[in-house]
């Protein structure tokens, strides 16, 4: 069989519908890899290698991706009687085993994906760097004394050092396009309501989170995310359809597009992030863009993220109410990480009133920003995309947001992740691109957003820049 370790979900989907390779070996070799690589990452907290080879060697869905292995991200995509842990202690501990499929296990596995395990993540989700007490931190294949992002750090370790091609991602405030800056892969955050949280929950964060997938090329984010972005029935937000399939976007021109390129920075901008988004927007002028600094009004209000902590505060809080029942008995503070001890406390406190008036401001704080993608005949600034770094520096080490102690962690987060988080409260699409490394080899990341429902947009570009800067023949220091 080919060497699979470099070869795109895609490629592999081809591979099996020729004959060329089966779904067991597909799966196999991605065992050996995850067996072999995985002890020098600590990508993949649980597998389900025994489980995962029973479905290659029988009868698959007849999907697109038919025997393709991949991993899910230990925090959402239930699997009715297998565990999600939440990168917590005490699930981990008492063995839960979920109930039902989420809508989104289901899509995978009708797509003819073959999960192999869970992938690391912080305590719910809730920091961008995958350290969690409950496991060993995740480290970056570029360099494994640096992080790998999060949450969806364990899944972006695993693509990026070929254990995988394909893993799934979440996103609540930059949760995909962050670690897929730190590990030079293509992140892409939908726009809200396309992917459903269906059937257990309605939305979280106020609408901010939503799910996909870490890849290594734009083709396979496109495929993936037309076969994922099917709505259930009741879902409170349904995305604008789209004109066509998303990998139909691939090789369309890019066309005369309006583009912006960050100019306001809330805080003293890294060199290397500002030569990524330097070199973006001379290879956007290139395509034919016309492209101008630009910074949509609002972009780091302060009241936006003050806002936007009341909701996840009052989710964390939530989330363990649900966590409590299912154990039967309370979790305590300390089985808990400081920071969502905090949540809980502060969402415990949240009056109604509270929340409302925090879900009200944050409306209006959209429709500040939504201003910049508006036709100027409709009292808008007309930009067709915005380009800002993803991240406010390279990766750091493993242990900076933690080392200054626990009141100064919260201002080290915010001062790596100010450009994300924004298009998870607007529901606007984005996507990380792997366009910059800096000089000792780390990865560094750059953002595209698109108005509301415009991924055919995103996709259309970032497939043209992944040609015009091609990064498929980069590899990390730890790979298969």
């Amino acid at each position: 069989m080919t060497d699979t370790t470099w070869v795109d979900a895609t490629a592999q989907a081809e591979l099996v519908r020729s004959g060329q390779a089966s779904p067991a070996e597909l799966v196999d070799a991605a065992i050996e890899r995850i067996e072999r690589v995985d002890p020098r990452l600590d990508a993949v907290v649980r597998d389900r290698f025994d489980a995962a080879r029973k479905e290659a060697a029988g009868e698959l869905p007849d999907g697109p991706f038919r025997g393709v292995p991949m991993l899910l991200k230990d925090l959402g995509c239930h699997v009715a009687g297998e565990r999600t842990d939440y990168g917590t202690s005490y699930l981990r501990d008492a063995d839960v085993r979920w109930p039902t499929d989420s809508h989104l296990a289901r899509q995978f596995r009708a797509a003819g994906f073959v999960a192999l395990g869970r992938t690391n993540v912080p305590e719910f989700g809730t920091t961008i760097t995958t350290e969690p007490a409950a496991h060993r931190p995740t480290r970056n294949p570029w360099n494994p004394a640096h992080s790998a992002g999060g949450s969806s750090g364990g899944s972006a370790a695993a693509v990026a050092a070929g254990m995988v091609p394909i893993a799934h991602a979440s996103d609540g405030g930059g949760s995909i396009r962050i670690p897929s800056s730190e590990c030079a892969l293509v992140g892409l955050k939908p726009t809200r309501g396309r992917v459903s949280h269906g059937p257990e929950v309605g939305e979280s964060w106020a609408g901010a989170t939503t799910d996909g997938v870490v890849t290594r090329t734009v083709r396979d984010v496109a495929a993936v995310l037309d076969l994922i972005g099917v709505p259930m029935p009741g879902d409170p937000y349904v995305a604008p359809p789209l004109a066509r399939p998303l990998a139909q976007e691939l090789g369309v021109p890019v066309g005369r597009l309006r583009v912006g390129l960050l100019d306001v920075e809330p805080g003293e901008p890294s060199p290397d992030c500002r030569a990524a988004v330097d070199r973006a927007g001379q290879l956007l002028e290139d395509l034919g863009c016309a492209v101008e600094p630009a910074t949509p009004d609002g972009m780091f209000d302060d009241q936006f993220m003050r806002s936007f902590g009341v909701t996840i505060a009052a989710d964390v809080a939530l989330e363990l109410a649900e966590h409590e029942r299912l154990l039967g008995r309370p979790v305590r503070d300390d089985e808990l990480e400081h920071r969502n001890v905090v949540y809980r406390a502060m969402g415990q406190r949240l009056s109604s009133a509270d929340y409302l008036a925090a879900r009200a401001r944050l409306g209006a704080w959209a429709r500040r920003m939504a201003a910049f993608w508006t036709p100027e005949e409709q009292d808008g600034r007309g930009f067709d995309l915005l380009v800002t770094p993803t991240v406010g520096a390279p990766p750091p080490e493993l242990g900076w947001f933690s080392a200054a102690g626990p009141e100064q962690e919260g201002r080290r987060v915010g001062s790596f992740m100010p450009y994300t988080a924004q298009f998870n409260v607007t529901g606007q699409p984005a996507v990380s691109l792997p366009l910059h490394w800096t000089a000792d080899g780390l990865p560094v990341g750059v953002q595209l957003v698109a108005a509301f429902g415009r991924e055919d947009l995103l996709v259309r570009v970032a497939a043209a820049l992944e040609q015009a800067a091609p990064w498929a023949d980069r590899r990390p220091q730890v790979s298969a």
